[in-house]
């Protein structure tokens, strides 16, 4: 699969934007274990233009990361424009559109997937980001607003009329949000659209290596991107390559590798961060790291006390799970 020059490989593996989650340090985690394609979380054009220092920190990567995708959304084509070319400043192999997000806030600025309702001004927007830069431009977006909207063949036909360079299709409608399952079928409907030539990326409930192997085999996706499957198991990545490649399970992640990891991605954190953000923002992730785990939930608790990264560290990785607190450090 190619998106414009880049060359991904047969069946590659693509890392979702998820906002508050693939943030650089996660994104980092990922692409170790397997991530072929991974991307900022959504950010607002009018932040990006306005300057806003949390939308300018939020493109920062590492050049580890590449091929790195950049993904903004908004509702307005002037900013669109402009945050397209303050985005490409900071040097990505790719512009990724969102107008897919079916959050209240986000619909009712005209923007994510509320550009569903209005194909012109899709068409609009996307054009407009396009025009604005000389990096290749991918989409993300939803089935259709609702049941009664689903145009996803037009959609993919438009957009690559004016340019885009791939689609990523989440296989729900907005009207759905994430309830209810993804209609895979409709990747198939996509792939045989006469006429249609970009890739096509399949994205929604593919969280194990036999989903992944299911959604290429049945309907010839050219790559898939994992979301909510990757939050604290970056593991994810390499055991859909493996299944994919061999056709049998690695065996999960033992104690050790699953502490080290989420110690690893804590460091990234306070590195990218500082030490007062990275922590707190690795507070979300613990309890995922440690899901499924011997006293986990206690360790947890005992991680989320602590405001500085060396006391969570020595815990991470003096943690003993047979008993009902973390082993103090030597």
């Amino acid at each position: 699969m190619k998106i414009a020059n880049i060359d991904f490989g047969d069946r590659p593996l693509f890392l979702a934007p998820m906002e508050d989650v693939s943030d650089s340090p996660f994104r980092q985690m990922c692409k170790i274990h397997g991530a072929d394609m991974v991307y900022t979380e959504f950010i607002s054009s009018e932040a990006i233009i306005r300057e806003a220092d949390k939308a300018l920190h939020k493109m920062h990567f590492e050049e580890m990361e590449r091929p790195f995708g950049i993904q903004i959304f908004g509702g307005r084509e002037e900013a669109m424009e402009g945050a397209t070319k303050i985005a490409e400043d900071n040097n990505p192999d790719i512009i990724d559109i969102n107008f897919g997000c079916p959050v209240y806030k986000i619909v009712n600025k005209g923007a994510g997937s509320a550009c569903l309702k209005d194909l012109g001004m899709m068409e609009r927007m996307a054009a407009t980001v396009v025009e604005a830069t000389s990096l290749p431009v991918t989409v993300k977006t939803r089935l259709g607003w609702d049941e009664a909207t689903i145009r996803i063949q037009e959609v993919a036909l438009m957009l690559q009329r004016i340019g885009v360079k791939a689609l990523t299709v989440h296989a729900r409608t907005r009207a759905q949000k994430y309830q209810g399952s993804a209609r895979w079928e409709y990747f198939k409907l996509l792939k045989d659209t006469p006429g249609l030539e970009i890739p096509i990326i399949g994205n929604g409930d593919i969280n194990t290596p036999e989903d992944a192997k299911k959604v290429f085999d049945e309907t010839g996706v050219d790559g898939i991107m994992i979301g909510r499957g990757a939050i604290g198991n970056p593991w994810v990545f390499r055991e859909m390559k493996h299944y994919l490649k061999h056709g049998e399970k690695l065996p999960p992640p033992d104690l050790r590798e699953r502490l080290e990891l989420c110690a690893d991605q804590l460091r990234a954190s306070v590195a990218h961060h500082g030490e007062r953000f990275g922590v707190i923002m690795m507070k979300k992730h613990y309890g995922n790291y440690l899901k499924g785990i011997r006293n986990g939930k206690h360790l947890r608790l005992e991680l989320m006390k602590h405001n500085e990264m060396e006391p969570i560290i020595e815990l991470l990785l003096n943690f003993d799970e047979s008993v009902y607190y973390p082993v103090a450090a030597v």
